[in-house]
């Protein structure tokens, strides 16, 4: 009787320490995997050049690579995509797609340059900060806040967005 105890015990023991054995990184049911983008990736998503206008002064934008740009995208190669926007707020021009776009929406800290998709169908250009639920569509580079207030804070303006598959 005491060996048997003893045999349980030493296999209760042996199963104990095999589950501590296992990863050291804590696992988050549930949590989404991270995707890295490679070389290739990069690579395909340079093959849509998608260009802005704004008030038909064109301006240099890193798009994003999601689902929502490709979508715009899509939309431009059938056409320019023509936005017109109302100032809002003294930070943001606002305007309507006319059609509804692919979005995940997520908690962002928009700052000036930022070009973010809202509600799934209007796009909003930044000239300031805000934080609001966004879907991130790409960022204009080579323009300093004051350039964009007095591009996009004078009162509307239009946006042209054209795309070439």
């Amino acid at each position: 009787m005491k060996k048997l105890f003893i045999i349980m015990l030493a296999a209760a023991l042996v199963v104990l320490a095999s589950g501590c054995a296992g990863s050291k990184e804590p696992q988050v049911q549930g949590a989404p995997e991270e995707t890295q983008l490679t070389d290739n990736n990069e690579e395909e998503s340079g093959k849509t050049e998608m260009t802005l206008k704004i008030n038909d002064e064109e301006v240099t934008v890193k798009w994003e690579d999601n689902g929502s740009v490709r979508a715009l995208a899509d939309l431009a190669a059938e056409g320019p995509v023509t936005v017109e926007t109302s100032l809002y707020g003294g930070f943001e021009q606002v305007g309507g797609l006319g059609t509804a776009l692919p979005s995940n929406d997520v908690d962002t800290a928009a700052v000036s340059g930022d070009i973010m998709l809202y509600s799934g169908n209007k796009i909003v250009v930044f000239f300031g900060t805000n934080s609001w639920a966004y879907t991130r569509l790409g960022h204009i580079e080579g323009r300093s806040e004051d350039e964009l207030r007095n591009m996009l804070g004078g009162g509307n303006a239009v946006l042209t967005i054209t795309s070439e598959l």
